[in-house]
């Protein structure tokens, strides 16, 4: 409900970009502007799983659209491992703390 709803002060919300109507408008949603990477601290760690096998996880990164796909395709060709993203953490097979912490940090990334 708006404040002057029902007056003849009451004005109905408009576009900022082309200015019609919000309902008659037009106009692609905006994108929101994405975390660079200098503003996110990647958390690297490895766990021990069934049978004895080891994956390097990255935790805490923001997650914004299609931007951790890209990553997690990006490490996976670099250190030649399979891997895959869960509920926002990426997972690596194999103990490759080094080498993702080495490769974030060239991204951009500060690494913990």
């Amino acid at each position: 409900m708006r404040l002057f709803e029902g007056t003849p002060f009451d004005r109905p919300p408009r576009c900022e970009r082309c200015d019609e109507l919000e309902e008659d408008c037009q106009c692609p949603p905006e994108k929101a502007p994405r975390t660079p990477p200098e503003k996110q601290i990647a958390r690297v760690g490895s766990e021990k799983r069934k049978k004895g096998k080891f994956v390097t996880t990255v935790r805490d990164l923001v997650d914004e659209g299609d931007h951790l796909p890209e990553l997690l395709t990006a490490l996976k060709s670099a250190c030649g491992a399979g891997g895959t993203l869960r509920d926002g953490v990426l997972e690596l097979q194999g103990d490759r703390r080094e080498q993702v912490s080495h490769l974030l940090r060239e991204r951009g990334y500060r690494v913990r």
